[in-house]
């Protein structure tokens, strides 16, 4: 078994859409990046990525890449996926804490879950999201930015 931990953080801006775990979430401001800005994702693929010994997502998908610009982070995640499994690991489970002042992350959840666990290959129950405030402090208690931390578990062998 093998331990990985990812995290990300992106500033909020407008003009953008809030994109997390794959999921479109109304409010008034997005995440800036060259992707959709999906910190969430972007957590769990570094974890992911950490877990196997390989570099992180800025080495695999460069952030000046015109290639990666404006794509979903869910096409990131499968494409970590496939570099994961030809290293012979299969993914036991990923958790990941959100951390944002708002908008209230609870009611999405459920669906960020599903969508991470089909893009991954593995039971819903695998993958643990949860939200959290930074309690008014920094960027993120400011509004001005939303973070997350991942943790990923892989097992040696070849997927099933």
């Amino acid at each position: 078994m093998r331990a990985g931990i990812g995290y990300d953080l992106h500033r909020l801006v407008e003009g953008r859409k809030l994109v997390l775990g794959g999921v479109e979430i109304p409010f008034e401001k997005g995440l800036l990046g060259h992707s959709d800005g999906d910190v969430l994702l972007h957590a769990v693929i570094d974890a992911l990525l950490g877990a196997a010994g390989l570099p992180d997502i800025g080495t695999h998908f460069p952030p000046d890449d015109p290639q990666y610009e404006g794509i979903s982070s869910l096409l990131l995640l499968e494409q970590a996926k496939k570099l994961v499994e030809e290293r012979d690991f299969r993914i036991r489970n990923v958790d990941a804490t959100i951390v944002a002042e708002e908008p209230k992350l609870s009611p999405f959840s459920g669906r960020m879950k599903k969508k991470i666990a089909q893009t991954l290959g593995i039971p819903e129950a695998s993958v643990g999201i949860k939200a959290k405030t930074n309690e008014g402090l920094g960027l993120v208690g400011k509004g001005e930015a939303i973070a997350c931390f991942a943790v990923a578990l892989l097992e040696e062998g070849k997927p099933r």
